[in-house]
């Protein structure tokens, strides 16, 4: 769905993922911190739970349609529901319609509808193209493209803003639009294809040397880094909103 036609305001919900919540609590930190500098004021709903991707990658659509109407019962409304994650984001307004197109249901319709990945966001919902952010030196930045921000505003929004920060250059690497190889369950059914399609990417990306690799999905970012540290060849690596937060220019005055 094209980002225009859906509503944007001041006033967001915001859904921080099960990665998150268990491993990256600080990209949540960032996203609330980046939106509230934005002038956007950020709920959070206390009883969100997963968006129910685990289980419909597994082909188990009765328990991820549960978990799906859960999810659009926490998030009921007409607000935009902001995901830092191209993945989960993906999840409500793909994966859900998947699940839904023989049982129709219209609050998980208007979960779709209203369910931005946050850069997306900020670039294309807020309007903002350009950051005023530096890097104390100049930074070679790796940015990978996840499968599920395919055919999405995503690729392109992180660009602009990565690349509009003083001091910072985006490399380009081989192949940059393959897969990282996780693929959520399926890393854990077939783990040695996995791992090599990983450790290809990660091939690709350290040929450039990289100061930071640089992603708008968590779990790309957990299967390469994980790949890199247990083979000796380790990277220091952000969330997109991380970088915003950091390189902020009137935060670090």
């Amino acid at each position: 769905m094209p980002a225009t036609q859906r509503p944007v305001g001041n006033k967001v919900l915001f859904m921080a993922t099960c990665l998150c919540d268990a491993f990256y609590d600080d990209a949540a930190r960032a996203s609330v911190e980046v939106l509230e500098y934005l002038g956007v004021e950020v709920i959070f709903p206390e009883n969100q739970t997963c968006c129910g991707q685990p289980a419909f990658n597994s082909g188990d659509w009765k328990s991820s349609r549960k978990v799906a109407r859960h999810t659009a019962k926490v998030f009921a409304g007409d607000l935009p529901v902001i995901v830092p994650s191209g993945s989960c984001a993906a999840m409500h307004f793909h994966g859900n319609r998947l699940q839904f197109e023989e049982c129709p249901d219209s609050a998980i319709d208007s979960l779709a509808g209203r369910t931005w990945e946050i850069i997306d966001f900020i670039v294309n919902g807020l309007g903002i193209t350009s950051w005023d952010g530096a890097f104390k030196k100049h930074t070679r930045i790796a940015f990978h493209r996840s499968c599920h921000t395919r055919g999405t505003h995503t690729g392109e929004a992180a660009n602009t803003l990565l690349s509009s920060i003083r001091h910072a250059e985006v490399v380009s690497f081989g192949q940059d639009d393959q897969c990282c190889g996780f693929g959520g369950t399926f890393s854990v059914t077939f783990p040695h294809i996995s791992g090599r399609m990983g450790s290809l990417k990660l091939d690709h990306i350290l040929e450039q040397r990289p100061d930071l690799l640089v992603s708008a999905d968590m779990s790309c970012l957990m299967h390469l880094t994980g790949l890199a540290r247990v083979q000796g060849r380790g990277i220091e690596h952000r969330h997109v909103i991380q970088v915003l937060r950091d390189t902020l220019v009137a935060r670090n005055k």
